[in-house]
């Protein structure tokens, strides 16, 4: 479903249930962020998310762990830790059991990794395979961190480099390298937990993650929330490697073109982008980095403590007063 229609389903149901409806429910369909946050009492609030696909790459090992930390990935973006979490599995009837127990293997060594419990799940017949998580997270009340927080003077963050959905698609397409391959795998593997660890340890409150609507697409929701323009400023974007090449032969996903339909019409060009980086950055993404809003006293701090404990980081624009994102060269 594109962005588009699931904001029809959504946008009746935000106005069935709303927060007023329950006070303990900080963040749900009428804030719509990345998960849903629910207040047990003065310092504990409960994250709840669910998300799952089809296959990325080949290897169901990888497939497995690269879907099970996309999944948890909300709870990252909302400032949690994961705590407990159920696999929710499509598979054909007839696809080989060691295929299944390689994907399922794959998710829980990645819930371990978290620091979370796999506690079960379900499974339904389906013609294609499908597999994620439904998650449970932790986080203080007062620490949550949203889409909704950005002001202008801060500065944009990205955790992740670009470029893993151009690259699966080139890989599905037998026209990838397997280096370029491998380094996406990595990438979409590596859990969001430290990265937002630094920012929750510096009370940042303005993140989220990069994922299916792209960078533009989830810097639209930010810059929309927040009632602020994001300032991108194309030249500092990180690439994975290959992404620029596969690009340049115009092997984007279906999404691409989904996105930027959706988003266009908040976009503002101001100078020289080349197309490749502008469908870029409209591009589908899985199991990206964290976009995080710094305010300006935090800047060096932040990007030290990044750079100490060897996590990728990059400063790749500001915000500003006005509205939608504004693309610089």
């Amino acid at each position: 479903m594109g962005p588009e229609a699931l904001a029809q389903v959504l946008s009746p149901l935000a106005g069935m249930f709303t927060q007023t409806d329950n006070p303990d429910l900080l963040v749900g369909l009428e804030v719509s962020d990345d998960a849903a946050v629910y207040r047990i009492d003065d310092h504990t609030a409960v994250i709840m998310t669910v998300d799952f696909f089809t296959p990325v790459v080949d290897d169901p090992y990888a497939y497995g762990a690269v879907a099970a930390a996309n999944a948890m990935s909300d709870i990252y973006a909302m400032g949690g830790s994961v705590t407990v979490a159920l696999n929710v599995c499509g598979f054909p009837v007839d696809l080989p059991r060691d295929i299944i127990s390689d994907i399922l293997k794959g998710g829980a060594e990645k819930v371990k990794e978290a620091g979370g419990v796999l506690a079960g799940g379900h499974t339904v017949d389906d013609k294609e395979p499908k597999y994620g998580l439904s998650v449970m997270g932790l986080v203080h009340p007062d620490a949550i961190m949203t889409k909704a927080a950005a002001r202008p003077g801060d500065t944009l963050v990205l955790t992740k480099p670009l470029g893993t959905g151009i690259i699966t698609t080139a890989g599905k397409a037998e026209l990838a390298e397997r280096d370029h391959i491998e380094a996406a795998v990595a990438n979409m593997a590596r859990l969001n937990r430290e990265a937002s660890e630094i920012f929750v340890s510096h009370r940042l409150r303005c993140c989220t993650d990069i994922t299916g609507f792209g960078l533009l697409g989830h810097a639209s929701e930010m810059a929309g929330k927040s009632g602020v323009r994001l300032n991108v400023h194309a030249p500092a974007l990180p690439f994975l490697p290959g992404t620029r090449e596969y690009a340049e032969q115009w092997l984007f996903p279906g999404g691409t073109g989904k996105n930027k339909r959706a988003f266009e019409g908040g976009i503002y060009l101001n100078g020289t982008i080349e197309e490749e980086v502008l469908h870029l950055v409209y591009t589908p993404e899985t199991s990206g980095g964290l976009l995080a809003c710094v305010p300006a006293d935090l800047v060096n701090a932040i990007l030290d403590e990044f750079e100490r404990r060897n996590i990728f980081c990059r400063v790749i624009g500001n915000v500003e007063e006005g509205t939608g994102i504004e693309i610089t060269d």
